[in-house]
């Protein structure tokens, strides 16, 4: 069956997030550790979390810290630690946030040509996707709000690399795997799109150049068919695994 639909991670594939939102939950989870009496004390930044957890979500990383440290956090406790990081996340991105660079003309040509639907499956809290897409005027191509969080969509939160969003997002646009295709930045994304049999497209363009070959690895290692290094070539790579 053709490709008629694309499924778009949203940090650092669409908007420059990751930095930024890291930047914003170290303090926090600092604070945490600090409360639970983890000693050393890790002293988290916003660079040591990205290179850690990068495609993760908030609850994810609470999830890896408590096995890491060995403190436990009750459902109350995690809860409320994810509701504060969504709003510490998405005042910066409110404030500092920007496009991936070349992201808004591919998007308004698919949008004009009208041969796939266009979708948006993230990690993060829906509350902060939809804050990130609406800062850069994105919200206008994805028709129906179809936009769908990990953390938020789902009866039972989780986070990619487990494949739940994904086959979620399909179930409720009415899609199968043959007929989608993925575009990820990240190791857990691309697995978690890949563990739900969809086809796809890694893009480190984020990434430092001086990264770029060993995340162009990362990717194909996880089950990306293609690399793009920057979105100007996403028409040709869209097309190559059209053809495969």
């Amino acid at each position: 069956m053709a490709i008629n639909t694309i499924l778009f991670d949203c940090d650092n594939t669409l908007v420059l997030s990751e930095e930024l939102a890291f930047e914003g939950c170290a303090d926090l989870l600092n604070e945490i550790c600090a409360t639970k009496g983890v000693s050393p004390a890790p002293n988290f930044t916003g660079a040591t979390l990205i290179t850690e957890f990068v495609g993760q979500n908030f609850r994810g990383m609470l999830n890896s810290l408590q096995k890491r440290y060995g403190f436990p956090l009750t459902d109350e406790e995690t809860n409320d630690y994810v509701l504060r990081e969504e709003d510490v996340v998405i005042a910066k991105l409110k404030q500092y946030l920007v496009p991936c660079v070349g992201a808004e003309p591919q998007l308004e040509a698919l949008q004009k040509d009208g041969s796939h639907l266009l979708a948006v499956v993230s990690s993060s809290a829906l509350r902060r996707v939809k804050a990130s897409i609406e800062k850069v005027g994105f919200d206008r191509f994805f028709a129906g709000d179809h936009v769908y969080s990990a953390a938020t969509s789902l009866p039972t939160p989780t986070s990619k690399p487990d494949p739940a969003i994904y086959l979620h997002a399909m179930k409720e646009l009415g899609k199968t795997a043959s007929e989608c295709v993925a575009v990820e930045d990240s190791r857990s994304g691309t697995l978690s799109a890949t563990r739900a049999q969809i086809t796809t497209i890694g893009y480190v363009g984020p990434y430092p150049e001086e990264k770029r070959a060993e995340m162009e690895k990362v990717l194909r290692d996880a089950g990306a068919k293609v690399i793009m290094q920057s979105w100007d070539e996403f028409p040709a790579k869209l097309a190559e695994v059209g053809t495969q």
